[in-house]
């Protein structure tokens, strides 16, 4: 799709159809090796214009707003580098790649969405029914161990140890993660529901209501809901933002960034680093900490 709009787009721009025509009605069945390698930097430009300004953002929707998100805009990006790079490389189609030096659009870094300490308990407090021992698990080991969704899914009986759990993250990585007073609390309170409902053969830590494994929709919905019951339910906030309310607490009373990378399971420290965030408030303290910050020239005598 994002292909044959780019070639669409060039058709259009190169005037080999006319100027009124809708883009999605050109015809592209003639589009040849000779049309795509004559591609240059400037009607790519021109393309990234008119996808920032002119681009419907949703194509089937009755009220749509125009031009399309950064991230949405390297995506398209990307998928005309691969084709360009494919026909270059594998195909041999093309002596050399035309777009080679193209720039991507830059995405703007958002901070990451988490709780504060006292909404934190308050979702702790808000967890309730007929799994709220299990649920309260769920959400502590988010909370207090920043654990991905798929861990928690994929979580085993046996990956529970004295003082800590053994966590098989991405990659197949294994990690060990220290349990804190609350989450060894949580979880014996948990495994003493638990041992009356599981069969024997089932080693999954976290169960259902049918007594099989819990899914990560299961755990999505649960997650939701108690953030509706502690009434912070907000938009775009879902379970893994509780894995990034972990981080961040954990930054804000003293954890350094390289111990947090162990702990979340981060390849890189840069992926760790967006935790490192720090609001206004402690910025303006920060600022006024600043031992040179109520300082005062001097009036000199030239002054008065």
């Amino acid at each position: 799709m994002d292909l044959r709009t780019f070639f669409r787009y060039l058709k259009l721009i190169r005037g080999l159809v006319p100027r009124n025509i809708n883009l999605n009605d050109i015809n592209i069945s003639d589009i040849d090796v000779e049309f795509i390698s004559n591609v240059n930097i400037n009607e790519i430009y021109d393309y990234l214009l008119y996808l920032s300004r002119d681009r419907i953002k949703n194509q089937n929707a009755k009220n749509s707003s125009y031009g399309l998100s950064a991230s949405a805009r390297a995506r398209k990006i990307a998928v005309i580098r691969s084709f360009y790079k494919y026909l270059v490389v594998k195909a041999k189609l093309l002596q050399e790649n035309p777009i080679k030096d193209l720039d991507s659009p830059k995405i703007p870094k958002s901070l990451p969405k988490y709780l504060t300490l006292e909404e934190s308990k308050r979702l702790l407090n808000a967890v309730s029914g007929k799994n709220r021992e299990r649920d309260y698990c769920i959400i502590c080991l988010f909370l207090n161990c920043g654990l991905r969704i798929s861990e928690i899914v994929n979580l085993n009986v046996n990956d529970i140890r004295v003082d800590h759990l053994r966590i098989l993250g991405k990659g197949n990585k294994e990690r060990t993660v220290y349990l804190n007073e609350a989450t060894d609390r949580a979880i014996n309170d948990y495994l003493a529901i638990r041992k009356n409902i599981a069969a024997s053969d089932n080693k999954s830590l976290f169960l259902s209501s049918r007594r099989t494994g819990i899914k990560r929709e299961s755990i999505h919905a649960m997650v939701k809901n108690t953030l509706l019951n502690a009434g912070l339910d907000r938009t775009g906030f879902s379970s893994h933002k509780l894995r990034h309310t972990c981080a961040t607490l954990m930054l804000k009373n003293g954890v350094d960034v390289r111990t947090l990378q162990e702990i979340l399971g981060h390849e890189h420290l840069n992926t760790t680093q967006i935790y490192t965030h720090v609001d206004s408030a402690e910025l303006r303290l920060a600022a006024d900490a600043n031992p040179l910050g109520s300082y005062k020239k001097p009036i000199s005598g030239a002054d008065k």
